[in-house]
């Protein structure tokens, strides 16, 4: 693919002209193996800060349980950080993770313990209607796996669901962020499809400006949203209604 150096990080590039490994087809054990490898970079490199920090502005008296539903969850790690942030403060939550890939509910619910209660669901969540509402969507490193017209309608559909907020948690796309995870990739040795697609995603990953596009499509207002730059190599965009 050649060096960061080489790359032109200015455009975001498509996932279709640039695929990763995790979302082909593959073993389940490959699959679990990279989501492991995943969830290991989230607790190194901090990525699970974004979103628990965005749930402590939680508006209080709200109702009990709170939904909370995980797009594109994986192997859950992102929910189950939320279910123990949630016990620690006494907040009584629900908590959904879907994801389209048949392997993620499998692997999610192999590494959750059962008393956290965490629903795993395989399908599309642009389709999915659940019994009890929705208070909060959150996605974490998902959106970088969608073409711009998916995210446009992930948007649509998360602010139509979502009755109290939304929050995507994903990369920035920078060579700095590019060069970085290949520095420590070589010091850790990650699963062979995060070595691949990790520099991938960065490629496949926002700035602003992005998100300034890709939010007017969907017709929500860049004054009604938060935008956050995270350190290391994130950018999430976040909504309170």
């Amino acid at each position: 693919m050649g060096s960061s150096a080489e790359i032109n990080f200015k455009l975001r590039a498509s996932p279709h002209d640039l695929p990763e490994l995790m979302d082909g087809d593959c073993s389940f054990e490959d699959f679990r193996r990279c989501l492991r490898s995943l969830e290991q970079i989230n607790r190194w490199l901090l990525g699970y800060r974004p979103t628990l920090t965005w749930l402590k502005r939680l508006p209080h008296g709200l109702r009990d349980p709170l939904h909370i539903v995980d797009v594109g969850c994986g192997g859950g790690d992102l929910l189950r950080q939320i279910a123990r942030w949630a016990r620690k403060r006494g907040i009584t939550v629900q908590l959904t993770g879907i994801d389209l890939n048949p392997y993620a509910a499998r692997a999610a619910a192999e590494s959750s313990p059962k008393d956290l209660g965490i629903q795993w669901v395989t399908g599309n969540a642009l389709v999915y209607r659940p019994e009890k509402p929705v208070d909060i969507v959150v996605s974490s490193l998902m959106a970088h796996h969608l073409e711009d017209e998916e995210i446009v309608a992930l948007l649509r559909w998360m602010e139509a669901t979502a009755q109290l907020g939304w929050f995507i948690n994903d990369l920035e796309r920078s060579e700095w962020s590019c060069r970085m995870f290949g520095w420590v990739e070589r010091m850790v040795g990650w699963h062979r499809f995060v070595r691949h697609d990790g520099p991938v995603s960065f490629r496949r990953a926002f700035r602003e400006e992005d998100w300034v596009r890709l939010l007017a499509a969907a017709g929500i207002a860049w004054k009604a949203v938060t935008v956050e730059h995270w350190q290391p190599g994130r950018l999430c965009v976040g909504r309170w209604k």
